[in-house]
Order: structure tokens, then sequence, then C-alpha cells
């Protein structure tokens, strides 16, 4: 197991073209770490344009805590237009999440990781059973293409939920203001809640399907492609 300050030096020192993924509390702290390196990471978010006022306030406040960009993806907006048109604004409930992750997450990333060597993300191994088995050190089989392979770093893979927020409590590191009204694990407004006492932490994703399930595929290679071919 490597220490995350030396994966994340290691990382953004020895590729030309690796970005920090920034959604969540995990992620800040590698945004910090790499700051306390004296290092000026490229940093991107994905704005699926669902998310909730308080995530688009805690974008900016990192922004203005480190005085660095943050780059916002966005999806496409034809092809946005066509799957809302198609799909409404909350099938997902019925039809399952997977189709509108791939509009609004996966393709928008896919796109943006296409001039990338690697990137690293704030993912952990207790968060799912999907990724009881994360490495710190990975090829990025979802979005390494037939010619290039992209690595995926996860510094944070070892840590647990108490670790994370000790290092936020210590080092002033901000933080999303919905972990005050219970929120966890946050990701779009409809397909988040708050947790339930005792409930594990990404009990509020997708809360209406199966556990194993409750993944978007950015970091799946798991996706159902009937799902997906609606989005087309």
């Amino acid at each position: 197991m490597i220490r995350p300050k030396d994966l994340i030096k290691n990382a953004l020192t020895q590729h030309e073209n690796v970005a920090i993924s920034f959604s969540g509390a995990e992620d800040v702290i590698i945004i910090d770490i790499a700051c306390q390196l004296d290092l000026k990471p490229k940093i991107f978010s994905l704005d699926t344009g669902r998310l909730h006022p308080e995530t688009y306030q805690y974008i900016q406040r990192v922004r203005d805590h480190y005085e660095l960009e943050i780059e916002l993806i966005s999806p496409n907006g034809a092809a946005l237009t066509k799957f809302v048109r198609h799909n409404g604004l909350f099938d997902f409930y019925e039809q399952g999440h997977q189709a509108c992750c791939n509009i609004r997450k996966i393709q928008p990333l896919r796109h943006y990781l296409t001039n990338m060597d690697a990137w690293i993300t704030g993912q952990r191994r207790d968060q799912s059973p999907t990724r009881s088995e994360l490495l710190q050190t990975e090829k990025d089989k979802t979005f390494s293409g037939p010619n290039r392979n992209l690595t995926k770093y996860n510094p944070l893979a070892h840590w647990s939920s108490e670790q994370v927020w000790q290092y936020i409590r210590d080092n002033e590191v901000p933080y999303n203001t919905l972990h005050d009204k219970g929120y966890v694990s946050i990701g779009c407004e409809p397909c988040t809640r708050p947790i339930r006492p005792g409930e594990h932490e990404r009990a509020g994703r997708w809360w209406w399907e199966e556990e194993t399930k409750r993944e978007c595929g950015l970091h799946n290679t798991d996706i159902d492609t009937n799902l997906i071919a609606k989005a087309g």
C-alpha cells in the first residue's frame, strides 16, 4: 500500500496529461494534498445539469479556497435534448439509472479523457461491494482505447470514511454543506437522499435499485448496453 501523498505526487509528475476528478469529500482531500506538495493540478467536475444547488456552491468554494480552476464537463446538448424528449426527466425510477448516467456522465467523461494519460479519483474500497477490490493504481478498462492505456489512480482506496472526515476536520478542508443534512454520498439531486441511521453510506444513491447496481458506470465496466442504447 502506497501513502496517498506519494501516489498523488507520482501521478501528477510522471504524466504529461493527468487530471483530478472532483465531486466529493474524498476528491477535495486529493486536491488539498496536491496543493501541499506545491503542485497545480488540472481538475475537472462533471456537471450533469441535475446537481444540488449546494453542490454548485461547493464547487465554487473549492475554486476560491485553493485558487484553482475547476473545468466543468457537461453533456452534449443535442444528445441530451434527444434523450429527454424520448425518456422524460424521471424515467430512471422505473427503467433504471444507467441510460441517464450514460448520457450525462459517461459520454462526457469519455470525451474528456480522450486527451488524458491518467486521472485521479477519490474512490474507496469500503464505499460499495463493487469497489471492494479496488487498486490504488490500475488500467482503466472502461475508458482506455484500442491504441492507448489510460491509468486510473485511487490514492484513498484503503481509507475509511472516518479517516476521510478526520482529515477534513484536521485540515479545515471545505466540504459540501449537504453532509450536514444527512447526505453522505452525493450525486444528482433526483438520485440522492440522506441516509437513515444504520444505513451504509451509499444507501442514499439510487436507493430504489439493487445494491450491486448502484454505480453510474464511471467506475464499473458492467454496464447494461440495452439501457444505454436508449440514450442514442
